[in-house]
């Protein structure tokens, strides 16, 4: 199992920003993880959209979190960026194409390893990815 790129970019954007005060630009954060602006600027908006984070416009605008980070779930942030439902073909009701998925037993075993998976990444904030606010932030001194 892979996370997306889109997960990945929101878990590293909200770990950022737990770690430096202020707005930041998303060409700042873009710049200190070597990724994509254009593709971080999508998950960027998603975050603001869930309420993750607060976007400001203008010149000393851009993003900070708009909750305390040891309040931001990690769990709830890889729901709210993946799709479990198309894991596999038998979780999607509408694609109906595996002719066993009456008899099978591996969607319910994927079903929990998922739900072990999310359950384990429930126990975890933002605050807890980042640790030491300085040192993390040392690594771009």
């Amino acid at each position: 199992m892979r996370l997306s790129v889109q997960t990945d970019y929101a878990l590293r954007t909200l770990m950022y920003l737990a770690a430096h005060e202020g707005h930041r630009s998303i060409a700042e954060i873009a710049e200190q993880y070597g990724i994509s602006k254009n593709h971080l600027m999508k998950v960027a908006q998603r975050l603001a959209a869930e309420g993750f984070v607060d976007s400001v416009r203008g010149r000393s605008g851009g993003l900070r979190l708009n909750q305390p980070a040891d309040t931001i779930n990690v769990g709830r942030v890889v729901r709210t960026f993946e799709d479990y439902g198309a894991f596999v073909e038998c979780f999607d009701a509408a694609a109906g194409g595996c002719i066993v998925t009456p008899v099978c037993g591996l969607r319910h075993v994927l079903a929990g390893g998922i739900d072990a998976f999310l359950n384990h990444l429930d126990g975890f904030t933002v605050a807890d990815l980042v640790g030491d606010k300085t040192r993390f932030r040392s690594v771009w001194d």
